[in-house]
């Protein structure tokens, strides 16, 4: 099985496991995700959601956020860690797309990864979700179990990307890393995988070889040539 085609396969089956590919950060306007994503860096997107509203409630536009007093976005984002490094980051990102992109959000990963607090992670998500362009989300559940697939050989988020974006079909592959992140948390759990349920395992390198291993171990311990 080439790598084009374990993606090929990984996607079918990911598709019957996960019909819905969404996103888990509840946002309602292009800035609101860009914000959100940059909140979520070290943080559940679970708390993301649970202080978002407030800081979105507060702060409803790009105008009001870039004129916001950087220490109530510190109080209101306080749970999602690194509050003032994160707090400093979307002020800042918000007079920039106030005073350069006239209140849009860009469209282009390369625009995107200028502002503050902006990777290609972040970066991809937005232009994926919000315009609809091929993306690939790196986040830490897309390199671990596409290294665990075979179908990625790095742990640079960077790397990983170019190594999907070669091998995924432009049109799924952004529903692809969603669907990473939902399988991620439900089956390929980094500390606890349940291998035995995983809906991937028929096509998992890391799977096959250590079903290979399990075999031998048995033979070994039956006495079996």
């Amino acid at each position: 099985m080439t790598k084009k085609q374990r993606a090929l396969r990984c996607i079918e089956l990911l598709k019957q496991q996960y019909p819905d590919a969404v996103c888990s950060l509840s946002y309602q306007k292009p800035h609101e995700l860009l914000i959100a994503t940059r909140l979520s860096a070290q943080c559940t997107d679970a708390r993301v959601n649970m202080v978002t509203p407030e800081l979105f409630k507060t702060y409803p536009t790009i105008d009001a956020l870039a004129d916001a007093d950087q220490e109530d976005i510190a109080r209101i984002i306080h749970s999602c860690g690194f509050y003032k490094t994160k707090s400093k980051d979307i002020v800042e990102m918000c007079k920039i797309l106030r005073d350069t992109y006239h209140g849009i959000v860009p469209d282009t990963i390369e625009e995107l990864v200028t502002l503050p607090g902006v990777g290609r992670k972040t970066a991809n998500l937005v232009v994926g979700d919000v315009y609809g362009k091929p993306a690939v989300v790196c986040d830490t559940h897309c390199i671990r179990i596409t290294n665990l697939l075979g179908l990625a050989t790095s742990k640079d988020p960077k790397k990983v990307e170019d190594q999907l974006r070669a091998v995924l079909p432009a049109e799924e592959s952004n529903d692809f890393c969603h669907r990473l992140v939902l399988h991620g948390r439900e089956f390929c759990v980094a500390r606890s995988p349940k291998c035995e349920k995983c809906i991937l395992k028929e096509c998992c390198k890391h799977g096959q070889k250590e079903k290979a291993t399990e075999k031998k171990i048995s033979k070994k311990a039956s006495g079996k040539p």
